[in-house]
């Protein structure tokens, strides 16, 4: 049996390193004060910018809830921002929608840079997962900051920018419906198109590590 002073000791030993700490630290200190220059402050309410944010403090604080919650957030976005971005320089089409700034020869060329975070996230939010394993209370809570931050959007944000599409979804130029319906469709998509799924593979790949 573990000395209990030695099993302590481990537990409160810190599951993520310190470089991995430093170097996202000194990415948000870069990224954030360049994005208020460049493209001003409301677009801090996109949930995938949001999600810097908040991973920074899970690095820290070495957080399961909130690193399995940014994790539901940022993996499938992450991975349908880069097909959509490969696949328009590729052909000149955007099979999915929302990344066409990054071949809008006018948006800021540095803006398009630092867009390339949306490839990162999930690699170290999913890493950050890996280590301390996946909280399957993320589901529930990561809905819930979404249910919070889409009416936000719609209310604080400039509606030709269509923050998280609270004013009209991908590939459509209008829609008719009225605003509550939409934005509560709205949430219920983010939930079950995105986090769902991610939600799903996480516990099964939990499940699966701990009958191996």
């Amino acid at each position: 049996m573990l000395d209990p002073k030695l099993e302590h000791s481990r537990r409160s030993r810190p599951r993520l390193p310190l470089p991995l700490k430093l170097a996202f630290t000194a990415w948000v200190l870069v990224w954030a004060p360049s994005i208020i220059t460049l493209l001003g402050p409301q677009n801090f309410f996109w949930i995938c910018n949001l999600a810097n944010f908040l991973i920074l403090i899970g690095l820290w604080t070495e957080s399961r809830l909130l690193l399995s919650m940014q994790w539901l957030s940022v993996a499938l976005i992450g991975f349908f921002w880069g097909i959509d971005v490969g696949m328009a320089w590729l052909t000149g089409v955007h099979p999915i929608g929302g990344t066409a700034y990054m071949l809008d020869p006018d948006f800021p060329v540095a803006a398009k840079l630092l867009s390339f975070y949306h490839l990162a996230l999930p690699v170290i939010s999913g890493f950050a997962v890996y280590r301390l394993s996946y909280d399957s209370r993320a589901l529930p809570w990561q809905a819930g900051l979404i249910a919070l931050l889409v009416p936000l959007s719609w209310w604080l944000t400039d509606p030709e920018r269509n923050v998280n599409m609270v004013h009209v979804p991908l590939g459509l130029d209008q829609i008719d419906w009225p605003a509550l319906i939409y934005l509560l469709l709205l949430v219920l998509a983010w939930v079950v198109i995105l986090l769902l799924p991610v939600h799903a593979l996480s516990q099964w790949l939990q499940r699966r590590g701990q009958v191996e």
